[in-house]
Protein backbone atom coordinates (compact mmCIF):
# COMPACT_ATOMS: atom_id res chain seq x y z
CA UNK A 1 0.00 0.00 0.00
CA UNK A 2 1.07 3.18 -1.09
CA UNK A 3 0.33 7.11 -0.96
CA UNK A 4 -1.23 8.40 -4.31
CA UNK A 5 -0.45 11.71 -5.95
CA UNK A 6 -2.46 14.13 -7.20
CA UNK A 7 -1.05 13.45 -11.35
CA UNK A 8 -1.88 9.72 -10.86
CA UNK A 9 -4.82 10.49 -8.95
CA UNK A 10 -6.27 12.63 -12.49
CA UNK A 11 -5.03 9.70 -14.58
CA UNK A 12 -7.29 7.36 -12.62
CA UNK A 13 -10.19 10.29 -12.50
CA UNK A 14 -10.06 11.06 -16.32
CA UNK A 15 -12.27 8.68 -17.95
CA UNK A 16 -15.11 10.31 -15.80
CA UNK A 17 -14.83 13.22 -18.04
CA UNK A 18 -16.24 11.77 -21.18
CA UNK A 19 -18.58 9.61 -19.39
CA UNK A 20 -20.48 12.89 -17.79
CA UNK A 21 -19.80 14.93 -21.49
CA UNK A 22 -21.99 12.01 -23.32
CA UNK A 23 -24.72 11.55 -20.66
CA UNK A 24 -26.31 15.18 -21.08
CA UNK A 25 -26.81 14.72 -24.80
CA UNK A 26 -28.14 11.34 -24.13
CA UNK A 27 -30.10 11.67 -21.52
CA UNK A 28 -31.57 15.45 -22.46
CA UNK A 29 -30.96 16.58 -26.08
CA UNK A 30 -31.26 12.93 -27.48
CA UNK A 31 -34.85 12.45 -26.64
CA UNK A 32 -35.53 16.56 -27.38
CA UNK A 33 -34.30 15.73 -30.86
CA UNK A 34 -36.33 13.09 -31.93
CA UNK A 35 -39.69 14.77 -30.72
CA UNK A 36 -38.65 18.21 -32.26
CA UNK A 37 -36.53 17.33 -35.25
CA UNK A 38 -37.75 14.15 -36.38
CA UNK A 39 -41.44 14.29 -35.11
CA UNK A 40 -41.79 11.52 -32.81
CA UNK A 41 -44.31 11.86 -30.24
CA UNK A 42 -43.26 12.57 -26.76
CA UNK A 43 -45.32 9.32 -25.30
CA UNK A 44 -43.87 6.79 -27.91
CA UNK A 45 -40.16 8.63 -26.63
CA UNK A 46 -41.37 8.16 -23.14
CA UNK A 47 -42.60 4.46 -23.06
CA UNK A 48 -39.77 3.40 -25.54
CA UNK A 49 -36.96 5.58 -22.76
CA UNK A 50 -38.62 3.47 -19.88
CA UNK A 51 -38.12 0.21 -21.51
CA UNK A 52 -34.58 1.20 -22.47
CA UNK A 53 -33.59 2.04 -19.13
CA UNK A 54 -35.35 -0.85 -17.19
CA UNK A 55 -33.55 -3.19 -19.78
CA UNK A 56 -29.95 -0.90 -18.68
CA UNK A 57 -30.79 -0.96 -15.04
CA UNK A 58 -31.82 -4.68 -14.95
CA UNK A 59 -28.30 -5.55 -16.68
CA UNK A 60 -26.10 -3.16 -14.44
CA UNK A 61 -26.20 -6.44 -10.98
CA UNK A 62 -25.77 -8.75 -13.99
CA UNK A 63 -22.23 -6.64 -15.52
CA UNK A 64 -20.95 -6.02 -11.46
CA UNK A 65 -21.08 -9.78 -11.13
CA UNK A 66 -19.36 -10.66 -14.37
CA UNK A 67 -17.18 -7.89 -14.03
CA UNK A 68 -15.91 -9.87 -10.33
CA UNK A 69 -16.18 -12.90 -11.50
CA UNK A 70 -13.46 -11.76 -14.18
CA UNK A 71 -11.83 -9.02 -12.47
CA UNK A 72 -8.62 -10.00 -14.29
CA UNK A 73 -9.85 -8.36 -16.89
CA UNK A 74 -10.77 -5.53 -15.63
CA UNK A 75 -9.50 -3.14 -17.69
CA UNK A 76 -10.53 -4.96 -20.69
CA UNK A 77 -13.92 -4.54 -19.63
CA UNK A 78 -13.59 -0.88 -19.68
CA UNK A 79 -12.17 -0.81 -23.27
CA UNK A 80 -14.94 -2.00 -24.51
CA UNK A 81 -17.57 -0.07 -22.94
CA UNK A 82 -15.73 2.33 -24.36
CA UNK A 83 -15.91 1.04 -27.56
CA UNK A 84 -20.09 0.34 -27.29
CA UNK A 85 -20.40 4.01 -25.60
CA UNK A 86 -19.03 5.81 -28.74
CA UNK A 87 -20.87 3.48 -31.24
CA UNK A 88 -24.03 3.76 -29.73
CA UNK A 89 -23.84 8.01 -29.29
CA UNK A 90 -22.67 8.18 -33.14
CA UNK A 91 -25.58 6.49 -34.04
CA UNK A 92 -28.16 8.14 -31.89
CA UNK A 93 -27.49 11.30 -33.66
CA UNK A 94 -26.80 9.78 -36.99
CA UNK A 95 -30.41 8.14 -37.65
CA UNK A 96 -31.68 6.76 -41.15
CA UNK A 97 -35.14 7.43 -42.86
CA UNK A 98 -37.00 4.70 -41.95
CA UNK A 99 -36.86 2.57 -38.25
CA UNK A 100 -36.34 5.84 -36.43
CA UNK A 101 -37.23 4.22 -33.07
CA UNK A 102 -35.81 0.89 -33.90
CA UNK A 103 -32.91 3.00 -34.52
CA UNK A 104 -33.05 4.74 -31.49
CA UNK A 105 -34.24 2.01 -29.17
CA UNK A 106 -30.63 0.05 -30.37
CA UNK A 107 -28.88 3.45 -30.21
CA UNK A 108 -29.40 4.46 -26.84
CA UNK A 109 -29.24 0.76 -25.48
CA UNK A 110 -25.51 0.41 -27.00
CA UNK A 111 -24.79 4.10 -25.28
CA UNK A 112 -26.28 2.98 -22.07
CA UNK A 113 -24.85 -0.37 -21.95
CA UNK A 114 -21.20 0.92 -22.47
CA UNK A 115 -21.86 3.51 -19.83
CA UNK A 116 -22.55 1.28 -17.59
CA UNK A 117 -19.82 -1.12 -18.27
CA UNK A 118 -17.06 1.91 -17.91
CA UNK A 119 -19.27 3.69 -14.43
CA UNK A 120 -19.10 0.24 -12.86
CA UNK A 121 -16.20 -0.90 -13.53
CA UNK A 122 -13.95 2.61 -12.95
CA UNK A 123 -16.11 3.01 -9.38
CA UNK A 124 -15.02 -1.11 -8.41
CA UNK A 125 -11.07 0.45 -9.45
CA UNK A 126 -11.42 3.48 -7.04
CA UNK A 127 -12.63 0.96 -4.28
CA UNK A 128 -9.95 -1.45 -4.78
CA UNK A 129 -7.15 0.65 -5.33
CA UNK A 130 -4.53 -0.40 -2.44
CA UNK A 131 -3.95 3.37 -1.24
CA UNK A 132 -4.08 4.06 2.36
CA UNK A 133 -8.29 4.60 3.84
CA UNK A 134 -8.34 8.33 4.38
CA UNK A 135 -7.22 8.79 0.44
CA UNK A 136 -10.35 7.21 -0.75
CA UNK A 137 -12.18 10.10 -0.32
CA UNK A 138 -10.30 12.02 -1.69
CA UNK A 139 -9.62 10.24 -5.14
CA UNK A 140 -13.68 9.42 -5.10
CA UNK A 141 -13.79 13.11 -4.97
CA UNK A 142 -11.65 14.31 -7.84
CA UNK A 143 -13.02 11.19 -9.70
CA UNK A 144 -16.65 12.74 -9.37
CA UNK A 145 -15.19 16.80 -9.65
CA UNK A 146 -13.87 15.47 -13.49
CA UNK A 147 -17.62 14.45 -14.24
CA UNK A 148 -18.60 17.34 -13.12
CA UNK A 149 -16.20 19.58 -15.47
CA UNK A 150 -17.64 17.12 -18.34
CA UNK A 151 -20.89 17.83 -17.53
CA UNK A 152 -20.12 21.62 -17.55
CA UNK A 153 -18.26 21.64 -20.69
CA UNK A 154 -21.07 19.32 -22.23
CA UNK A 155 -23.81 21.78 -21.32
CA UNK A 156 -23.01 24.46 -23.44
CA UNK A 157 -20.91 22.95 -26.06
CA UNK A 158 -24.07 22.08 -28.30
CA UNK A 159 -25.45 24.95 -27.90
CA UNK A 160 -21.97 26.52 -29.44
CA UNK A 161 -21.83 24.20 -32.16
CA UNK A 162 -25.27 24.93 -32.96
CA UNK A 163 -24.70 28.86 -33.47
CA UNK A 164 -21.34 27.62 -35.37
CA UNK A 165 -22.33 24.70 -37.43
CA UNK A 166 -26.08 24.82 -37.16
CA UNK A 167 -27.52 20.94 -37.86
CA UNK A 168 -24.38 19.39 -37.74
CA UNK A 169 -23.41 20.25 -34.26
CA UNK A 170 -24.19 16.78 -33.20
CA UNK A 171 -21.98 15.09 -35.95
CA UNK A 172 -19.39 17.52 -34.52
CA UNK A 173 -20.10 16.40 -30.98
CA UNK A 174 -19.68 13.19 -31.58
CA UNK A 175 -16.34 13.52 -33.36
CA UNK A 176 -15.19 15.48 -29.86
CA UNK A 177 -16.39 12.30 -27.77
CA UNK A 178 -14.17 9.95 -29.42
CA UNK A 179 -10.94 12.19 -29.26
CA UNK A 180 -11.32 13.46 -25.31
CA UNK A 181 -12.48 9.29 -24.80
CA UNK A 182 -9.14 8.44 -26.59
CA UNK A 183 -7.42 10.78 -24.40
CA UNK A 184 -8.99 9.34 -21.34
CA UNK A 185 -8.16 5.93 -22.06
CA UNK A 186 -4.49 6.62 -22.83
CA UNK A 187 -4.41 8.08 -18.92
CA UNK A 188 -6.16 5.10 -17.97
CA UNK A 189 -3.82 2.88 -19.30
CA UNK A 190 -0.86 4.52 -17.67
CA UNK A 191 -2.34 4.94 -14.32
CA UNK A 192 -3.49 1.02 -14.28
CA UNK A 193 0.31 0.12 -15.35
CA UNK A 194 1.63 2.13 -12.18
CA UNK A 195 -1.22 1.05 -9.50
CA UNK A 196 -1.72 -1.42 -6.92
CA UNK A 197 -5.07 -2.75 -7.32
CA UNK A 198 -6.38 -5.07 -4.70
CA UNK A 199 -7.19 -8.85 -6.12
CA UNK A 200 -10.18 -10.12 -4.82
CA UNK A 201 -10.51 -14.14 -3.53
CA UNK A 202 -12.41 -15.24 -5.94
CA UNK A 203 -15.75 -16.32 -4.28
CA UNK A 204 -19.18 -17.39 -5.97
CA UNK A 205 -20.41 -14.14 -7.37
CA UNK A 206 -23.77 -15.44 -6.59
CA UNK A 207 -24.08 -15.20 -3.24
CA UNK A 208 -22.82 -11.28 -3.98
CA UNK A 209 -26.51 -9.80 -3.24
CA UNK A 210 -27.36 -11.92 -0.17
CA UNK A 211 -23.97 -10.90 1.73
CA UNK A 212 -24.48 -7.72 0.38
CA UNK A 213 -28.05 -6.84 1.94
CA UNK A 214 -27.68 -8.99 4.95
CA UNK A 215 -26.80 -5.88 6.60
CA UNK A 216 -29.73 -2.96 7.65
CA UNK A 217 -27.83 -0.18 7.39
CA UNK A 218 -26.25 -1.25 3.54
CA UNK A 219 -30.42 -1.81 2.78
CA UNK A 220 -31.69 1.51 4.22
CA UNK A 221 -28.62 3.30 2.75
CA UNK A 222 -29.36 2.05 -0.76
CA UNK A 223 -33.53 2.69 -0.47
CA UNK A 224 -32.24 6.26 0.93
CA UNK A 225 -30.32 6.59 -2.87
CA UNK A 226 -32.85 5.34 -4.34
CA UNK A 227 -35.38 7.64 -3.58
CA UNK A 228 -32.88 10.42 -4.39
CA UNK A 229 -31.96 9.51 -7.92
CA UNK A 230 -35.58 9.52 -8.18
CA UNK A 231 -36.01 12.95 -7.01
CA UNK A 232 -33.19 14.16 -9.25
CA UNK A 233 -34.52 12.38 -12.33
CA UNK A 234 -38.04 13.98 -12.43
CA UNK A 235 -36.10 17.13 -13.14
CA UNK A 236 -33.39 15.89 -15.23
CA UNK A 237 -35.84 13.95 -17.35
CA UNK A 238 -38.12 17.29 -17.67
CA UNK A 239 -36.14 20.16 -17.48
CA UNK A 240 -35.64 20.94 -21.38
CA UNK A 241 -39.01 20.94 -21.89
CA UNK A 242 -39.80 23.28 -18.40
CA UNK A 243 -37.41 25.95 -19.20
CA UNK A 244 -38.79 26.03 -23.11
CA UNK A 245 -42.07 25.76 -22.93
CA UNK A 246 -42.99 27.08 -19.57
CA UNK A 247 -40.39 29.28 -18.32
CA UNK A 248 -40.38 30.37 -22.30
CA UNK A 249 -36.28 30.89 -21.65
CA UNK A 250 -35.11 28.74 -24.49
CA UNK A 251 -32.19 30.82 -25.04
CA UNK A 252 -30.70 30.51 -21.65
CA UNK A 253 -30.74 26.49 -21.28
CA UNK A 254 -27.24 26.54 -21.54
CA UNK A 255 -26.25 28.45 -18.88
CA UNK A 256 -28.95 27.52 -16.58
CA UNK A 257 -26.83 24.45 -16.52
CA UNK A 258 -23.52 25.87 -16.71
CA UNK A 259 -24.48 27.67 -13.28
CA UNK A 260 -26.05 24.23 -12.29
CA UNK A 261 -23.12 22.12 -12.75
CA UNK A 262 -20.45 24.97 -11.95
CA UNK A 263 -21.97 25.55 -8.24
CA UNK A 264 -21.51 21.82 -7.56
CA UNK A 265 -18.01 21.98 -8.82
CA UNK A 266 -17.01 24.49 -7.11
CA UNK A 267 -18.58 23.36 -3.58
CA UNK A 268 -17.09 20.33 -3.62
CA UNK A 269 -14.31 20.90 -1.61
CA UNK A 270 -17.15 22.50 0.79
CA UNK A 271 -18.62 19.00 1.28
CA UNK A 272 -15.47 16.88 1.52
CA UNK A 273 -14.50 19.05 4.59
CA UNK A 274 -18.02 18.97 6.17
CA UNK A 275 -17.33 14.59 5.29
CA UNK A 276 -14.07 14.99 6.82
CA UNK A 277 -15.08 17.18 10.31
CA UNK A 278 -18.55 14.61 10.67
CA UNK A 279 -19.27 11.85 8.30
CA UNK A 280 -20.32 11.24 4.35
CA UNK A 281 -23.52 10.39 5.26
CA UNK A 282 -24.16 13.04 7.48
CA UNK A 283 -23.03 15.45 4.48
CA UNK A 284 -24.77 14.02 1.98
CA UNK A 285 -27.85 14.60 4.72
CA UNK A 286 -26.70 18.38 5.00
CA UNK A 287 -26.26 18.66 1.45
CA UNK A 288 -30.23 16.72 0.24
CA UNK A 289 -31.65 19.65 2.99
CA UNK A 290 -30.17 22.36 1.42
CA UNK A 291 -30.97 20.96 -1.86
CA UNK A 292 -34.87 20.44 -1.40
CA UNK A 293 -34.89 24.23 0.43
CA UNK A 294 -33.28 25.69 -2.60
CA UNK A 295 -35.39 23.37 -5.45
CA UNK A 296 -39.07 23.83 -4.21
CA UNK A 297 -38.98 27.76 -5.07
CA UNK A 298 -39.12 26.25 -8.62
CA UNK A 299 -43.02 25.43 -7.83
CA UNK A 300 -43.46 29.31 -7.27
CA UNK A 301 -41.92 30.67 -10.16
CA UNK A 302 -43.76 32.49 -12.98
CA UNK A 303 -43.31 31.94 -17.02
CA UNK A 304 -40.19 34.43 -17.48
CA UNK A 305 -38.56 34.67 -14.12
CA UNK A 306 -35.29 34.42 -15.72
CA UNK A 307 -33.47 35.43 -12.43
CA UNK A 308 -35.18 33.24 -10.18
CA UNK A 309 -34.19 30.25 -12.03
CA UNK A 310 -30.70 31.21 -12.14
CA UNK A 311 -31.11 31.90 -8.47
CA UNK A 312 -32.80 28.32 -7.78
CA UNK A 313 -29.95 26.33 -10.33
CA UNK A 314 -26.83 28.29 -7.68
CA UNK A 315 -28.40 27.16 -4.65
CA UNK A 316 -29.85 23.83 -5.60
CA UNK A 317 -26.44 23.16 -7.87
CA UNK A 318 -24.76 23.50 -4.41
CA UNK A 319 -25.42 20.09 -3.31
CA UNK A 320 -24.65 18.75 -6.62
CA UNK A 321 -21.03 18.04 -5.75
CA UNK A 322 -22.27 16.04 -3.18
CA UNK A 323 -24.45 14.08 -4.45
CA UNK A 324 -21.91 12.69 -6.88
CA UNK A 325 -19.07 11.83 -4.15
CA UNK A 326 -20.57 11.17 -1.39
CA UNK A 327 -23.12 8.27 -2.38
CA UNK A 328 -19.63 6.33 -3.67
CA UNK A 329 -17.68 6.83 -0.67
CA UNK A 330 -20.73 6.08 1.54
CA UNK A 331 -20.60 2.68 -0.50
CA UNK A 332 -16.34 2.43 -0.44
CA UNK A 333 -16.94 2.81 3.37
CA UNK A 334 -19.77 0.00 3.56
CA UNK A 335 -17.17 -2.34 1.21
CA UNK A 336 -13.92 -1.84 3.64
CA UNK A 337 -16.17 -1.73 7.59
CA UNK A 338 -17.89 -4.95 5.91
CA UNK A 339 -14.74 -6.98 4.30
CA UNK A 340 -16.67 -6.91 0.84
CA UNK A 341 -13.59 -6.43 -1.53
CA UNK A 342 -15.03 -9.19 -3.44
CA UNK A 343 -18.05 -8.11 -4.47
CA UNK A 344 -16.66 -4.05 -4.89
CA UNK A 345 -18.33 -4.26 -8.71
CA UNK A 346 -21.72 -5.72 -7.31
CA UNK A 347 -22.09 -2.64 -4.85
CA UNK A 348 -21.80 -0.15 -7.43
CA UNK A 349 -23.72 -2.01 -9.99
CA UNK A 350 -26.62 -1.61 -6.93
CA UNK A 351 -26.33 2.02 -6.96
CA UNK A 352 -25.86 2.01 -11.01
CA UNK A 353 -29.06 -0.21 -11.06
CA UNK A 354 -31.05 2.17 -8.50
CA UNK A 355 -30.25 5.29 -10.08
CA UNK A 356 -30.63 4.03 -13.78
CA UNK A 357 -34.43 2.23 -12.24
CA UNK A 358 -35.35 5.85 -10.90
CA UNK A 359 -34.71 7.39 -14.70
CA UNK A 360 -36.72 4.82 -16.56
CA UNK A 361 -39.84 5.38 -13.92
CA UNK A 362 -38.96 8.93 -14.14
CA UNK A 363 -38.83 9.07 -18.09
CA UNK A 364 -42.08 6.44 -18.26
CA UNK A 365 -44.27 8.51 -16.03
CA UNK A 366 -43.44 12.03 -16.46
CA UNK A 367 -43.21 12.10 -19.90
CA UNK A 368 -46.52 10.25 -20.79
CA UNK A 369 -47.86 11.85 -18.51
CA UNK A 370 -47.23 15.65 -19.81
CA UNK A 371 -48.59 14.05 -23.36
CA UNK A 372 -51.61 12.43 -21.82
CA UNK A 373 -52.14 16.34 -20.39
CA UNK A 374 -52.43 17.58 -23.82
CA UNK A 375 -48.79 18.87 -23.98
CA UNK A 376 -47.52 19.57 -26.88
CA UNK A 377 -43.29 19.37 -27.22
CA UNK A 378 -42.62 23.45 -28.91
CA UNK A 379 -45.48 25.23 -27.41
CA UNK A 380 -46.24 27.55 -24.34
CA UNK A 381 -47.74 25.63 -21.16
CA UNK A 382 -48.30 28.26 -18.61
CA UNK A 383 -50.56 26.30 -16.12
CA UNK A 384 -49.58 24.55 -13.20
CA UNK A 385 -48.42 20.96 -15.08
CA UNK A 386 -44.98 21.94 -14.93
CA UNK A 387 -44.52 23.65 -11.61
CA UNK A 388 -46.09 20.28 -10.52
CA UNK A 389 -44.26 17.17 -12.00
CA UNK A 390 -40.59 19.40 -12.74
CA UNK A 391 -40.70 20.71 -8.95
CA UNK A 392 -43.56 19.38 -6.71
CA UNK A 393 -42.97 15.94 -7.03
CA UNK A 394 -39.29 15.57 -6.67
CA UNK A 395 -38.77 17.55 -3.08
CA UNK A 396 -41.57 15.45 -1.76
CA UNK A 397 -39.62 12.51 -3.11
CA UNK A 398 -36.31 14.16 -1.88
CA UNK A 399 -37.73 14.48 1.86
CA UNK A 400 -38.90 10.86 1.61
CA UNK A 401 -34.78 9.94 1.10
CA UNK A 402 -34.03 12.56 3.90
CA UNK A 403 -35.56 10.39 6.34
CA UNK A 404 -34.52 7.35 5.25
CA UNK A 405 -30.97 8.43 5.99
CA UNK A 406 -31.53 10.27 9.44
CA UNK A 407 -31.95 6.51 10.23
CA UNK A 408 -28.48 5.40 9.36
CA UNK A 409 -27.10 8.49 11.01
CA UNK A 410 -29.18 8.11 14.30
CA UNK A 411 -28.17 4.65 14.26
CA UNK A 412 -24.43 5.36 14.45
CA UNK A 413 -25.14 7.47 16.93
CA UNK A 414 -26.25 5.00 19.47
Amino acid sequence: MKDTNAYNTLKYSLIAFPLAFAGIPIYLHAPDYYVTNIGIKIEIIGFALLLLRLVDAILDPLIGSLSDEFYKYRDKIIYLGSFLLILGFWMIFHPPNINIILWFSLSVFLCTLGFSIIAINIQAFGGLWDIPAPQVTKIIVTREAVGIFGLLVASIVPTLLYLTYKDNNFHILSIILIFIMMISLVAFYNWFKSSEIKSPIKLNNSRSMRVIFINKKVRLFFTSYFFSCFASAIPATLIIFYVRDYLLAEKFLGLFLLVYFASGALSMPIWKNIATRTNCASAWFYSMVFATFSFIWAFFLQPNDIPGFFAICLFSGMAVGANLGLPSAIIAEFISSNKNENYAASYYSISNFLSKFALAIASGVALPILGFMGYEAGIARTDNLFPFTYAFLPCVFQIISILLLRRIIASNNC
